[in-house]
């Protein structure tokens, strides 16, 4: 066998939701800052992505997190986030299973009962506190980059559905979030199709109506993900929700495109957008635990810390908890033969098909 190439990766999930972590196989990418890197990747070495996102060796609901070094002195290691179809400044979930990964593969220095490091997403530098026992990690809580709500009950037109009312806010992208009832869903698994299609109808009609920027950095911009909120099936949880990724080039004119998965974990920057709406709405106040249920049942704490000022928008620093599991190591590698080297879709599951 003659390979192209060979790259080491960790694979984890946080509270359902699946994390790849590579940390093996790239040695750098161009770059002053981690967002830099970020777009460095998206617009000139995104077949990484591909590979390792697309099938054989990915699947739609997977995302993937390159370990690199830092590009600030005080982060202990830096992060940049692929999913299937954007290169999120920051993840919740993702940041989670990097954290994981680091700490219980000994990459980075391991105390007990707490770990403390610091790493670098594109949005930013986020502290991290992971709870550690027999050099296991049985917690993470991170700080978020400053979360703000930038449209509250706002109408857009959707077709086929109408009228909608929704809220946009950012806790690391921006997202569209709409009340699930509207919609006549609970928010269990045996909705996800259904899930899937309508959160990626309001997200296009979000994008298209409701513009946004983020003040700090104008390459930010535009609603990228949806947001179905509604009532706890857990009596210890305050909200259940569903945040639709897409997987899929999305034409209103081709109703096959609309194609998008659930975020199997409660979803971390949903979290956070959504704690930044009801503070805006007075219905959560500052240094108040908020339980957040995903469609697994499984469960993400986060806490509004403080107010900060993002460009003159009001907004609040967020703290999340979570935890993640280590599901497998590996190595994955491209035959010099192989003819698909960037991996492929196909539009059973997909949506539509790219060879």
């Amino acid at each position: 066998m003659r390979l192209d190439r060979m790259i080491t990766a960790v694979d984890a999930h946080a509270c359902g939701e699946p994390g790849r972590v590579i940390v093996g196989g790239v040695l750098d990418v161009p770059g002053e800052t981690m967002f830099q890197k970020k777009l460095h990747l998206e617009q000139h070495a995104d077949s990484l992505r591909k590979l390792m996102l697309r099938e054989p060796r990915g699947y739609p609901a997977l995302c993937c997190n390159l370990v690199l070094p830092p590009t600030k002195p005080e982060a202990d290691a830096g992060f940049v986030i692929m999913e299937q179809m954007e290169y999120p400044p920051m993840s919740g979930s993702n940041i989670i299973c990097v954290a994981t990964v680091l700490i219980e593969t000994g990459m980075v220095p391991v105390q007990e009962p707490v770990t403390e490091l610091v790493l670098e997403a594109p949005a930013g530098l986020v502290p991290v506190r992971a709870q550690v026992a027999n050099n296991k990690v049985t917690n993470v809580t991170f700080e978020n980059v400053p979360a703000f709500a930038t449209h509250i009950d706002a109408a857009i037109d959707v077709p086929e559905l109408g009228e909608v009312r929704v809220d946009v806010a950012y806790g690391g992208m921006f997202y569209v979030i709409a009340d699930a009832e509207q919609f006549g869903l609970s928010l269990v698994a045996d909705e996800g199709a259904r899930i899937a299609r309508i959160g990626e109808m309001v997200k296009i009609a979000a994008r298209e109506q409701l513009p946004v920027v983020h003040p700090e950095n104008e390459q930010i911009s535009g609603v990228t993900i949806s947001q179905l909120s509604g009532r706890p099936h857990d009596a210890a949880a305050d909200r259940r929700n569903a945040v639709v990724v897409s997987s899929g080039v999305l034409d209103w004119d081709r109703p096959e495109t609309w194609t998008g998965v659930l975020d199997r974990s409660p979803c971390g920057t949903g979290t956070c957008a959504k704690m930044a709406t009801m503070y805006s709405k007075s219905e959560l106040d500052l240094k108040q635990d908020f339980v957040h249920e995903s469609v697994l049942g499984t469960v993400f704490t986060g806490r509004l810390l403080r107010e900060a000022d993002v460009g003159g928008q009001k907004g609040v620093v967020p703290a999340l908890s979570g935890r993640a599991w280590i599901t497998g190591f590996s190595q994955y590698v491209v035959d010099a033969e192989d003819p698909f080297p960037e991996g492929f879709t196909v539009g059973d599951i997909w949506g539509s098909s790219i060879g």
